[in-house]
């Protein structure tokens, strides 16, 4: 009975300290309000070339080439959803791998590990605002490209979310695997970069897998992350799906169930390595 007592109060604890480190994040977000307000307008400045280049292209029935692919003529909600999706995408990199190294350079990653909370639940408390305020900023974006573009969505948004939620846990865990990464290397800014393009690129945040090359389509369709996108377009603008919902669905849940302790026990190995060689704090 006791032992249980204790068990709940140290979630207690746990979760007081995750909340803390998202407030702090939010805090220091907010500090920058021309920022906050640039997250919302640039999406829409690079998609605004988008939607002419769609247009110009577009017959009196509308995008046909692009409909035989997609199974829709609205290319605009098309790429809009996968700029949201994408966008989650990056929040958990930039919570997990950025901010790891910001706190090495600052000399207080070792510091911060001192207090009596897994180390797993810090990188998670640094994405939480993060993707809060991604929440927050593609709500903005879509009521804009409501204004501007015309954006429909008229699908089954519920269902939408909840296929979202197990893309969204299993990037946690592929956020895990990915801050090994920085730790060992020491360097965030390339490894964002290039893992947050390659990966949202390859999983059709912009176009239909199907058009990829070749020597590209075999990586694109290994990789979970392209099955969410796919399906969540299923739900809110009926597009063909690449397998049937049930199997993408499946595919969903089974990364997720993987990803999470995989990236778990990847991210705790390399710290104790980390530490053992005393790299940390090394920068």
């Amino acid at each position: 009975m006791r032992s249980a007592q204790l068990s709940e109060v140290s979630w207690r604890s746990y979760l007081r300290a995750v909340l803390a480190i998202a407030k702090k994040d939010a805090i220091l977000f907010f500090r920058y309000p021309l920022n906050a307000l640039f997250r919302v307008i640039e999406p829409i400045a690079w998609l605004t070339p988008v939607y002419f280049l769609g247009r110009s292209f577009a017959g009196k029935g509308g995008n046909a080439g692009f409909a035989a692919y997609t199974g829709t003529v609205d290319y605009m909600s098309f790429v809009l959803v996968g700029t949201v999706l994408a966008s989650y995408i990056a929040a958990v990199f930039w919570g997990m791998g950025f901010a790891l190294k910001t706190e090495m350079d600052s000399g207080v990653l070792e510091s911060n590990w001192l207090t009596p909370i897994p180390r797993p639940l810090m990188l998670v408390g640094q994405t939480l605002a993060s993707l809060a305020i991604t929440t927050v900023n593609c709500a903005g974006m879509l009521l804009l490209a409501w204004l501007l573009f015309g954006f429909q969505a008229s699908g089954n948004l519920l269902a939408a979310a909840l296929t979202l939620l197990p893309m969204l846990v299993a990037l946690y865990g592929f956020g895990f695997a990915f801050a090994s990464l920085v730790l060992l290397m020491k360097d965030a800014n390339t490894l964002v970069d290039v893992s947050n393009f390659l990966v949202s690129m390859l999983s059709g945040s912009q176009f239909p897998v199907s058009v990829l090359p070749r020597l590209l389509l075999p990586l694109s369709l290994a990789l979970p992350l392209t099955y969410g996108f796919d399906s969540v377009r299923a739900y809110l603008l009926g597009t063909t799906t690449l397998l049937p919902l049930g199997y993408e669905l499946a595919i969903l849940v089974l990364f997720m169930c993987v990803m999470i302790p995989m990236g778990y026990l990847i991210f705790m190995r390399v710290e104790r390595h980390c530490r053992t060689l005393g790299t940390l704090s090394q920068h």
